[in-house]
């Protein structure tokens, strides 16, 4: 339990700095370069993965993949984060075109839907 605890604190510290970048990359590309706000999402989260990536498999999952197999893993991961990415656009989406809120406040709730999604599909996927 003790080790549990621990992994969900450093998930969630490796977490709020994606988020940060994430929500960075899309305030810039949306607000000043005028990028529409469902690519912006998509480049942000894109770039808020492989730092997500690189942390969480260096600091939070023990991987269940030798170092013949990282390419698995990050095949893996990469699938995962594709799912998840559908269900931040969608998410996004939804809330800003049909609820009518502002993309920000769309993506503070995807986040904690892809946040849920990210940690339970990792530890069942990615470790050992």
């Amino acid at each position: 339990m003790r080790n549990l605890i621990s992994q969900i604190i450093k998930f969630g510290l490796v977490g709020i700095i994606a988020t940060v970048l994430d929500f960075l990359v899309l305030t810039v590309l949306t607000e000043f370069l005028g990028i529409h706000y469902l690519l912006s999402a998509a480049i942000a989260f894109t770039v808020a993965t492989v730092f997500n990536y690189i942390a969480s498999m260096k600091y939070v999952f023990a991987s269940r993949y030798g170092k013949g197999q990282k390419h698995q893993e990050l095949f893996i991961f990469v699938v995962l984060s594709l799912i998840g990415l559908g269900l931040n656009q969608v998410f996004m989406w939804f809330v800003v075109e049909i609820t009518v809120l502002h993309y920000i406040i769309a993506k503070v709730l995807a986040t904690l839907l892809v946040m849920a999604w990210n940690f339970i599909s990792r530890k069942i996927w990615l470790e050992k």
